[in-house]
């Protein structure tokens, strides 16, 4: 029986088990859509703005590991995803995205609402799709979302003319697929993996080293029997954390820029790293030709692009983290490293990170008393102290808690996310750590969280400044806050370099009134007592998100901090220190 184009796309979706799509409708799509107002079974959310669809898609597959699915019309819509498309393939994050385009006997003819959504989404994407012949779309959608979800996951977008859409043919959505070139390889060569248990036996100082991919790869479990039988210290990246237990005794914390004292002290002191689906990226090693002096490296990836990208390296793996861990398992017995371990335990007593206290509400405070409350949440973030905050402070216990863009550093990210992770995950709670600048990037989808009911609850960590940059600016650049002062009026001195007086403005935004316009509850701290009490309260909301506006510190840093250009172990460590 004959179909529309847009009716193939539903029965592809219902396919491949797609229960949610986040989107934003239009001219190019209005088919689509109006498929979806015929099909019950997937549930149409509709975000206030394309780059929230990305985000909240992201934070969906994130939290679910399914893959997340966008449906968003041509131009402006389609150029709307790029941040959140680069997000998600900076972070492997399996996102399809549907685009609308013009029809095709317009494309390239400047018609309305027409971009290249191929050319300008191929450096941001795993790969991508102009379906120009209805009778390959099954097909590319099929691809789609097996490229998506395969090897390292990655966002895929499908471009659809419109005439592709209503264009009507006999065909069925395909039930299997082959890509020719395209085979990930997921198990580890045999030889390679006994090498690791090899130099495992002889190293005196080992470290695992891990990243995101053990939550891709869903190796945690295996990884901390892995940890607990060599008893070998872990450390993780930004967007390792949560594989294994904060509070685990062998975890030293994260690593690099923001990273503990003793992961940093321990990755320049080690003899032997053992990465596990992390790239080595900059903010990790800091300056390279100090990073490790002493290591031998090992890298096991299922990316063999990421390999050796920037560090050298003798034992490559290519191989999905999880089967190669099990394959090693058995190879494996209890490292003789005492001495190392007490070396590196010392480190983490002597360098716990810094406790600040005070009249005025901090941010590591709140951070942990979200953590006592919630101690299962899952978490999101913005970008910049919020993020170092939450990375460091909470106590994470679970995979894929921890949401956050950890390449791309896109503020914005969180609170989409959260409602994806929320969408996602309904019994669970969601807790956006975000700053007052960052929050403010993507707050339209306050509506979105308010009209499905999601009781998302955001605590502000309102300091009235770019916080990060801010830090930077007070270390390096004598307090010369420029730009950063989410409070500066025409009023204000020139040069105030952040000193308070009677010409600042206690509130740039009313959180308070804000969340109340929208329909969403809103609170505000401005005691540290009232922490607590303040979130259990927002812990009752069942139907409706909570904003809660922390009044912190103005001027509170994240340490420890690796200044640009230094090795890790030349840490700030902060004024105690």
């Amino acid at each position: 029986m004959k179909k529309t184009g847009a009716k193939l796309i539903i029965e592809a979706m219902k396919k491949e088990g797609v229960e949610v799509i986040f989107g934003y409708p239009g001219g190019s799509v209005i088919p689509i859509f109006d498929e979806l107002y015929h099909e019950p079974s997937i549930h149409v959310v509709l975000t206030r703005h394309e780059q929230g669809a990305v985000h909240a898609a992201d934070g969906y597959a994130r939290s679910t590991g399914k893959t997340g699915v966008c449906l968003v019309t041509s131009g402006p819509g389609a150029t709307n995803t790029i941040t959140g498309l680069a997000t998600a393939n900076f972070d492997s994050v399996p996102i399809v995205l549907l685009t609308g385009q013009v029809i095709r006997p317009m494309i390239g003819n400047d018609a309305f609402q027409e971009a290249d959504m191929v050319g300008i989404s191929r450096p941001v994407t795993k790969h991508n799709y102009l379906v120009n012949d209805r009778a390959h779309l099954g097909q590319t959608l099929k691809e789609a979302f097996f490229i998506a979800n395969s090897g390292r996951p990655g966002p895929v977008v499908v471009d659809l003319p419109k005439d592709v859409v209503n264009e009507q043919l006999d065909d069925e959505y395909p039930e299997t697929i082959s890509i020719r070139g395209y085979n990930p390889v997921y198990v580890g060569h045999a030889g390679q993996i006994k090498k690791i248990a090899e130099a495992i036996k002889v190293s005196k100082k080992p470290v695992f080293y891990i990243g995101g991919g053990i939550h891709i790869s869903g190796a945690s479990e295996i990884f901390r029997k892995v940890v607990e039988k060599t008893k070998i210290p872990t450390i993780s990246s930004l967007m390792g954390i949560g594989a294994i237990r904060s509070d685990h005794p062998l975890y030293l914390g994260m690593v690099g820029m923001h990273g503990t004292y003793a992961s940093n002290m321990a990755m320049t002191e080690t003899d032997l790293i053992i990465g596990i689906g992390t790239r080595f990226d900059d903010r990790v090693t800091g300056d390279l030709g100090k990073f490790a002096p002493h290591a031998k490296i090992i890298h096991i990836d299922i990316d063999p692009a990421t390999i050796a990208r920037n560090v050298t390296v003798e034992i490559p793996i290519v191989g999905d983290a999880r089967q190669v861990l099990e394959k090693l398992m058995p190879l494996l017995h209890p490292a003789d490293i005492d001495e190392w371990r007490e070396i590196v335990s010392g480190w983490k007593k002597d360098y716990p990170l810094p406790d600040e206290e005070g009249k005025e509400i901090m941010p590591q405070r709140v951070v942990k008393e979200i953590s006592e409350i919630f101690p299962e949440a899952i978490i999101t973030t913005e970008v910049g102290q919020n993020q170092m905050f939450a990375a460091l402070y909470y106590n994470f216990t679970k995979p894929r808690t921890f949401l956050t863009s950890g390449g791309l550093g896109t503020m914005g990210y969180g609170f989409p996310a959260a409602i994806g992770a929320q969408m996602g995950n309904r019994n669970k709670k969601v807790i956006d750590i975000a700053g007052d600048g960052s929050i403010q990037m993507n707050i339209q989808e306050l509506a979105t969280a308010v009209q499905e009911g999601l009781p998302v609850i955001v605590a502000i960590l309102n300091n009235g400044y770019l916080g990060m940059v801010r830090q930077w600016q007070q270390i390096f650049k004598n307090s010369r806050y420029a730009a950063t002062c989410l409070m500066r009026r025409p009023e204000c001195p020139f040069h105030c370099e952040g000193k308070a007086g009677s010409w600042c403005h206690l509130y740039t935004v009313d959180f308070v009134k804000l969340a109340d316009a929208y329909g969403a509850v809103g609170m505000r701290v401005t005691k540290p007592e009232e922490i607590k009490p303040a979130l259990e309260e927002a812990g009752k909301s069942k139907d409706k998100p909570v904003f809660i506006d922390f009044i912190i510190a103005r001027e509170s840093n994240v340490f420890p901090m690796v200044p640009p250009g230094a090795g890790i172990n030349e840490m700030l460590l902060g004024k105690e220190k």
